[in-house]
């Protein structure tokens, strides 16, 4: 089976991203290197939120994430109590687990330790890029994602395991996972290569 499909507009993308609002996803973020503490902190909460569920539900309610989550402000968040979990509970446009929900603003506590011990959010991650290639679509895990989940759980963060943290590497460029024949690959490449490395 390929691992590209050719769209209506003649361009060949990864399988998965064959219908909206998974091809502008694919097109103009996945892979793409992320900056930004809110950037990498939001999509460490949709990728927890996704667990067990479809990316193409996380996509058509992740405005509604936005809106509930002030923007994914990690100050703001750090500072939701229980009022703002009942509120989360009750809003029919995210995902309404407990667990999940609590995940996020306990993660948004340790984002603001992790933000004052390395200076950003972006210095840490990118710690965990590997410096080699592997196959796209191989793995569901990786050594880093590994060493990555295991870090931050050291550190208190939760619903961080070594997929999701593998599936954050991919959305946030520090793999790219495209597939060989996919033409957003270059480009992608391109946009790692031209990322500067946090110190």
């Amino acid at each position: 089976m390929s691992d590209v499909i050719v769209g209506d507009d003649g361009i060949s993308r990864c399988t998965w991203a064959a219908r909206e609002p998974e091809t502008t996803y694919h097109d103009t973020e996945w892979g793409f290197p992320l900056s930004g503490d809110a950037a990498l902190f939001e999509r460490v909460c949709l990728e927890g939120f996704q667990s067990g569920l479809s990316w193409r539900t996380i996509l058509t309610k992740r405005e509604n994430f936005r809106k509930a989550f002030s923007s994914f402000d990690i100050p703001t968040v750090a500072r939701f109590g229980e009022a703002d979990v009942a509120r989360l509970l009750g809003d029919a446009g995210i995902i309404r687990h407990r667990g999940k929900i609590e995940a996020s603003i306990n993660n948004a506590r340790h984002a603001e330790d992790l933000i004052d011990a390395e200076g950003s959010l972006e210095a840490f991650f990118w710690r965990y890029a590997p410096d080699r290639d592997h196959v796209p679509g191989s793995m569901t895990t990786s050594p880093e994602s590994l060493a990555l989940s295991k870090d931050l759980k050291k550190l208190g963060w939760r619903f961080v395991g070594p997929t999701t943290m593998f599936a954050l590497m991919q959305a946030a460029g520090l793999v790219n996972d495209h597939a060989f024949d996919c033409a957003i690959r270059p480009t992608v490449d391109a946009a790692i290569a031209a990322h500067p490395r946090p110190s």
